[in-house]
């Protein structure tokens, strides 16, 4: 078996308005999007921190992971700096995972309006 190590993954996305439906879709689809093109397991996950921006107060991002079968990872939820010209309706997410690959192998994830935040690992996103 290859040597595992405490690796950390970034992503985010946006959603077109704050209801719980769109919160949480848009955090599954991040989530699901991370864990696949990272090969992740629910075990694989050591904890995830979770950000939203001040205009989302309708659910929390970490229901979403809860609902996709992370109920022994260690969630937490934190509202993002309300600095002016932000991103508005922008999730992020910061896992912390376990895996044998290198840090140079690990695929962060930006999707949608969050594309902006880092072009250049967002290309060939969807849009």
């Amino acid at each position: 078996m290859a040597e595992r190590h405490v690796r950390a993954l970034r992503g985010a996305t946006t959603v077109e308005r704050d209801d719980p439906e769109a919160v949480l879709e848009g955090t599954r689809e991040l989530l699901d999007a991370l864990a696949t093109r990272n090969g992740l397991h629910v075990d694989d996950i050591i904890s995830a921190i979770f950000t939203v921006t001040p205009d989302l107060t309708s659910d929390f991002p970490a229901r979403a992971a809860r609902e996709m079968g992370w109920a022994v990872v260690p969630l937490l939820c934190a509202l993002e700096i309300p600095a002016e010209g932000a991103l508005p309706r922008c999730i992020r997410v910061l896992l912390h995972v376990e895996t044998a690959r290198d840090r140079a192998e690990l695929e962060h994830v930006y999707l949608h309006g969050a594309r902006v935040l880092r072009p250049d690992i967002a290309a060939g996103e969807p849009a």
